[in-house]
């Protein structure tokens, strides 16, 4: 019997990122398996209400306050009265939050937990432990997961990072990367590499987004660097940011218009067809859990030139990538480097798809998600009030008391919401009809 579950985010369509589409991603494929998904988000403009998307996936998008990035403004119990609605009338069993630095996500789960359903938590980002954002962060995330089910990590590094940053047991995480749709993400023919070759013309493409945190500042730096020593090297950036405007000032100061190629944002749709216009693809980024895109482009059969910082390293092997350290000086010597095999003839990139394809598949990652969910089903998930209100107490001096009255306050909640609104008066959803699949549509789609 299939699970009813919630996946919580701020962060999802038409919002463009590795978050919105791992989660669309993994609920498909976790439909797939026989599982009931919906997809709780904040609204996004003229996104609003409710959306049924391909494989009858619901998607809520809830209105709510955007402060920052798309998070929504932290309130702790504003949200519940919709979330309990929801939840009842979709009978969830599993609250699934995606996201350390999501508002919503965090307070779907604690309203989860007060409402005994079981919780899951994927965390998709590294933190530091210094500067005053990431300290309340790993203040809000000790919160959150001190009473979780499970929590899974996308790197080993960033299960590194969690446990550290929440205090967890290392057994309570588990790593499950991200993946790609490599029948999305296919290399040119090989006739259009052989003219870029002929022409000598060596293209470098950069998608991302142009934050200081995804290394635009080093992309800057490097960009008249490696053009001044490669006059046959030309650059297609994909990206928008509160840097676009910086970078366009460095390509007017070198004189670089017509060897830099400014696209600005792209939809996700698109990145296969600017990724194939490369030789190379750059990912300057300072900080990364995974980094998804990097996969995306070696399917595609491009080399990767990228810093070596977070989960980076666990993502591709040694012969597709060369790794830089998160400087100038590192970077252009890595991206020469990668240049001047190209011009020898000495890389094939050729087998990168097909390798990518079996490394990487949704289908597995559903399964091993799945097998998450069955965990949680043998141990004893929902403990009495003293030993949860215990959990909490002991995340602090100052904030275990504080965390200890906001359990309290949400349990009341809950008793005022269950009496104006009894549960049993909340219409139930129907659900969309199930595809019954067959061991070989199983066997063919992992194979796949």
């Amino acid at each position: 019997m299939g699970y009813n579950i919630a996946m919580v985010s701020d962060f999802f369509f038409p919002q463009p990122g590795g978050v919105e589409f791992h989660v669309y991603h993994l609920s498909q494929k976790l439909i797939d398996l026989g599982h009931s998904v919906i997809i709780i988000t904040h609204d996004y403009g003229s996104r609003n209400g409710i959306r049924t998307l391909t494989n009858g996936l619901k998607v809520y998008y809830v209105p709510f306050f955007v402060l920052y990035r798309s998070s929504t403004f932290p309130t702790v119990f504003s949200a519940f009265p919709i979330l309990r609605n929801i939840f009842i009338r979709e009978s969830i069993d599993i609250v699934h939050g995606h996201g350390s630095l999501s508002n919503l996500c965090h307070e779907a789960i604690f309203h989860g937990r007060t409402m005994g359903l079981k919780t899951v938590f994927t965390d998709h980002s590294l933190l530091g432990f210094a500067d005053v954002g990431s300290i309340l962060g790993n203040k809000a995330l000790k919160f959150t997961l001190s009473d979780i089910g499970h929590v899974i990590c996308v790197s080993h590094t960033c299960k590194e990072n969690t446990v550290l940053r929440a205090s967890l047991d290392p057994l309570d995480v588990s790593v499950i990367p991200n993946a790609v749709i490599s029948q999305d993400f296919y290399p040119p023919p090989p006739t259009s590499s052989n003219k870029r070759i002929k022409s000598k013309i060596i293209t470098i493409v950069v998608i991302t987004r142009l934050f200081p945190n995804k290394g635009a500042d080093l992309l800057i730096a490097c960009i008249p660097e490696i053009c001044k020593a490669k006059p046959e090297v030309n650059f297609l950036i994909a990206g928008d940011g509160p840097k676009f405007l910086d970078l366009e000032q460095m390509r007017e100061k070198y004189f670089l218009q017509e060897r830099v190629s400014l696209i600005g944002a792209i939809k996700h749709e698109e990145v296969r067809d600017v990724m194939v216009q490369g030789d190379i693809y750059l990912h300057p980024s300072l900080t990364e859990a995974f980094g998804t895109v990097l996969v995306e482009a070696a399917s595609c059969g491009l080399y990767v030139v990228t810093t070596k910082v977070g989960g980076i390293a666990e993502v591709l092997p040694g012969h597709m990538t060369s790794f830089a350290e998160p400087e100038q000086s590192s970077l252009v010597n890595a991206a020469l480097n990668a240049i001047e095999l190209i011009e020898k003839g000495d890389l094939d990139t050729s087998k990168f798809h097909s390798e990518v394809a079996n490394m990487y598949s949704w289908a597995n990652i559903a399964k091993r998600t799945e097998n998450v969910y069955k965990s949680m089903d043998t141990g004893d998930h929902n403990v009495d009030l003293y030993h949860r209100l215990k959990k909490y107490y002991y995340c602090g001096v100052i904030a275990g008391k504080l965390y200890v009255l906001c359990v309290i306050v949400d349990i009341m909640l809950y008793v005022i919401l269950e009496f104006l609104y009894p549960a049993n008066e909340i219409d139930k959803a129907t659900k969309w009809p199930k595809k019954i699949k067959s061991q070989h549509d199983d066997n063919n789609e992992v194979n796949n």
